[in-house]
């Protein structure tokens, strides 16, 4: 549609099949229709009427000019008939008489009769301006009866030959030029009565063609802004009838826009009643997607569930399990040695696959804050290096660093376990004589790092898939000594945490890099290294109080502990627990309590307790739960957490950690 008063342009083939170039040119139009049409119409009446009463008037000034013309010489010639005896003669009084008869026409304001000889006669009137007047003049001449007469001058042979004076007459323009004014004025009111006839019939036939176009216009531009609802309301002369012969598809004689019109809302009928349905649609498939997500964000929490209390159940034998195991690995006699280093194998394992599952649980209920700081390049990748150096050289795998004197801002641990997986994994797949690059290059504002190897590649239908939990390219076996599947899918999480994401660039036998970008930092800005801790203090004489409602848990913790020559004392209950520690003759250094007690008792309450009642005490929360919920609490508390199974190196390295924290504030 044209819209009035804008211009439009208009792709010629804009929805139409492909046609040759000199078609597909656009059609700029400018202006508006009702403008183009008064153009149209008022022009050619204007240029008609201006040409006619033009003609005409021109005509009408030319007859003015001739017969005022045609007057006043004929009354010159009359006077110069009636005087030429008189003339002749000499007769002044009767010339007088001639020319004030002339002058009681009135047809001339003034009469002057004169020859050679000196004969003079006027009549008339010599006031006002010799421009108003006009003067006509006529030769007197003698007529054929004078000829005759005895006194006929000398040399005179035949009428008229010889004129003996002359007559000249003048009129006054005034009336003349009063005429002309009103014939021009006439003539250009007829002009204007036309010309405004005429634009105020094409400005109506304007108005009538630009209406219908506008209200199409404005129906299309609604029915493009999601309005189906909205109608031409054009018909055809003849109301409901017309209406009627068009659903009959009689068009015959109707007009062009009613049928457009027609067109238009029959279209948006059909696009109201597509809207409808589609709506009807989208809330049948909004309601079934509603329902399936609710079914899954149902099997999620289960799931949840489901793996918090299985984790749950199976860290709490297996935690028991690690104490004995490393209880019985000193006093086990070389033919059971091997057997317990397997059985220590084994729950380190079931350890591991445990404590990938809970940072995964930690990851997805989001409790985990990263603590950025600025991170040199050149320690963590030293700290890399030593701590897969051993691993490198057992598979003859060369590790190459280079860290370009660089740094990050990022959390260092969080880092160092994300790049620490990466180079793992580089080692594994690198094979024997293998390379494993791990660079760090500049970006603008940003440092990218890259862990690279010569290794087998990925296929890129592996590519998408290698992130997700569990699952591994090369061990469709399922070793457990090749991992579980989830060290990049933590990496991919952790990634995200720390706002960034892990590339992957491969090719089958053409190695694997993978690279993360963080935001540069000004290596001199980075704080310097914290000194080593000192070396574990002896446990002798450590008063620990353990809080659990599994007895095989109290017993190897407790024999556990009492071979580390720690002082034990070992309760079942939450509510036994907090007596113990408000006795004042009872004093604990560290206290390892379970979160989920017997009788629905809360490990929390305990850790409160002990908060309150010997606030010098080391409390820490020993639990096998990893649901989101309880690490989120866990985490606004501010609780110490150990998760089962709790290796006993890690137990130790906490205890000794207390145990000179006690002796320097003794000392």
């Amino acid at each position: 549609m044209i819209a009035p008063g804008h211009g439009l342009t208009v792709p010629a083939a804009a929805h139409r099949p492909a046609e040759p170039a000199a078609d597909a040119r656009a059609v700029v139009i400018g202006g508006s229709l009702q403008r183009d049409l008064l153009w149209l119409g008022v022009v050619p009446c204007a240029a008609v009427a201006l040409a006619l009463t033009a003609w005409f008037t021109h005509s009408r000034l030319e007859m003015l000019d001739a017969a005022f013309n045609a007057e006043g010489q004929a009354v010159a010639r009359q006077v110069a008939a009636m005087s030429d005896l008189s003339l002749y003669a000499g007769d002044v009084p009767a010339l007088q008489n001639v020319a004030n008869a002339a002058l009681r026409g009135g047809q001339v304001t003034r009469v002057e009769i004169s020859n050679s000889a000196g004969v003079y006669v006027t009549a008339g009137s010599k006031t006002g301006p010799m421009g108003q007047l006009r003067m006509f003049t006529a030769p007197v001449t003698l007529r054929e009866a004078s000829k005759a007469a005895a006194f006929s001058p000398e040399g005179v042979t035949a009428a008229g030959d010889k004129p003996i004076g002359l007559v000249q007459t003048f009129r006054d323009t005034t009336a003349y030029a009063h005429e002309r004014t009103r014939s021009l004025m006439a003539g250009i009111g007829i002009a204007m009565i036309a010309l405004i006839a005429a634009w105020a019939w094409v400005r109506h036939t304007a108005r009538s063609v630009a209406q219908p176009l506008r209200r199409i216009s404005r129906t299309v531009a609604a029915l493009e802004a999601g309005a189906f609802d909205a109608r031409c309301g054009v018909v055809a002369q003849g109301g409901a009838g017309g209406q009627a012969k068009a659903r009959r598809g009689l068009s015959r004689g109707r007009h062009e826009f009613a049928s457009l019109a027609h067109d238009i809302d029959r279209l948006a009928e059909r696009l109201q009643r597509n809207r409808q349905l589609s709506e009807e649609r989208v809330r049948e498939a909004t309601a079934v997607a509603l329902q399936r997500m609710a079914e899954a964000e149902q099997a999620a929490r289960s799931r949840a569930r489901f793996l918090a209390a299985a984790s749950h159940d199976l860290r709490q034998p297996l935690h028991a399990m690690g104490l004995f195991i490393d209880g019985l690995l000193s006093s086990a006699t070389a033919a059971q040695r091997p057997a317990v280093l397997r059985l220590q194998e084994g729950t380190d394992f079931m350890g591991v696959l445990l404590d990938d599952l809970l940072e995964i649980s930690r990851l997805d209920a989001q409790v985990l804050t990263p603590a950025i700081g600025n991170v040199s390049l050149a320690a963590l990748f030293d700290q890399l290096g030593a701590q897969h150096a051993p691993r490198a050289a057992a598979s003859r795998v060369r590790l190459v660093w280079r860290d370009r004197g660089l740094a990050v801002r990022s959390d260092p641990a969080l880092l160092l376990r994300i790049v620490g997986n990466l180079v793992g994994n580089a080692i594994a797949h690198s094979g024997p004589e293998g390379t494993v690059l791990v660079a760090a290059r500049r970006r603008g504002a940003r440092v990218r790092i890259e862990v690279r190897d010569n290794g087998v590649g990925i296929a890129p239908i592996h590519q998408t898939r290698i992130f997700e939990e569990f699952y591994q390219v090369a061990n469709t076996e399922r070793d457990r000594r090749q991992g579980f599947g989830l060290g990049l899918s933590i990496c991919a999480r952790i990634a995200a945490l720390l706002g960034t994401h892990i590339e992957l660039r491969s090719a089958l036998q053409a190695g694997s890099t993978f690279s993360l970008e963080l935001t540069g930092a000004d290596p001199r800005e980075v704080q310097p290294a914290a000194p080593e801790p000192v070396a574990s203090s002896p446990l002798a004489g450590l008063r620990c109080l353990v809080v659990d409602d599994d007895p095989a848990i109290l017993d190897a913790t407790s024999a556990l502990l009492m071979q580390w020559d720690c002082e034990v004392e070992c309760v079942a209950t939450g509510s036994e627990a907090m007596r113990r520690l408000a006795d004042p003759d009872a004093r604990f250094d560290v206290l390892l309590c379970d979160l989920q007690l017997a009788d629905a008792e809360d490990g929390m309450e305990v850790i409160e307790a002990a908060r309150r009642l010997q606030p010098e005490a080391l409390a820490v929360l020993v639990s096998g739960a990893t649901g989101p919920e309880a690490l989120q609490r866990l985490r606004q508390e501010g609780v110490m957490l150990l998760t089962k199974p709790v290796a006993p190196a890690k137990l130790r390295a906490l205890l000794s950690t207390r145990r000179a924290g006690r002796l320097a504030s003794s000392s």
